[in-house]
């Protein structure tokens, strides 16, 4: 697992009022031992000063890019537009559509121009996400998620277990084709 004190993820947003969504992509990857750095950059308002960081970010250890946005939503496009790097969007809920503007804006990319989106709010996912990511060369990180993993699937099955009402008083098998 990587415990590189280097950050190896680079999460933005286009305003620091994003950042009680994004901190859990910093937490997440900080459950990994994943060093990662936050900035504020708007792509609307600091355009040149987002390109110098995307295109600068491989040659300062970045491995993955996480950009969160409400709204119009541009910041993680722009973003892979200027990097090679995976790009994971986070759409952020405002006060517009409850984030489905935010949502639509970063899923549709045009061919060539890929973002991972994960869904509304979702900072912890796309944390998760980079994470998975970095494993793909990383066995230790590797081995770290398979037990993450194994204690979601762990915690899941205890709640199925310990629930009372719906859950216990399902029949054993249901019928689908009756």
């Amino acid at each position: 697992m990587s415990t590189n004190a280097q950050p190896l993820v680079g999460i933005l947003m286009g305003s620091d009022s994003d950042w009680p969504t994004m901190k859990a992509a910093a937490a997440a990857l900080a459950e990994f031992g994943i060093a990662s750095e936050a900035n504020v950059i708007s792509a609307h308002r600091d355009p040149f000063g987002l390109e110098k960081y995307a295109t600068s970010a491989t040659a300062r250890g970045l491995r993955v890019i996480i950009a969160g946005a409400g709204g119009s939503a541009h910041l993680p496009g722009v973003t892979a537009a200027f990097t090679t790097l995976p790009v994971i969007g986070v759409p952020i809920q405002g006060k517009v559509m409850d984030g489905m503007d935010s949502l639509l804006s970063i899923v549709q990319m045009p061919p060539g121009v890929p973002v991972a989106t994960v869904g509304v709010n979702a900072g912890r996912n796309a944390g998760i996400l980079a994470a998975q990511i970095i494993a793909t060369g990383d066995t230790k990180l590797q081995a770290a998620l398979v037990e993450f993993k194994t204690k979601l699937a762990e915690e899941s099955r205890a709640k199925k277990q310990d629930s009372s009402g719906f859950l216990n008083t399902c029949p054993q098998q249901v019928n689908l084709t009756a």
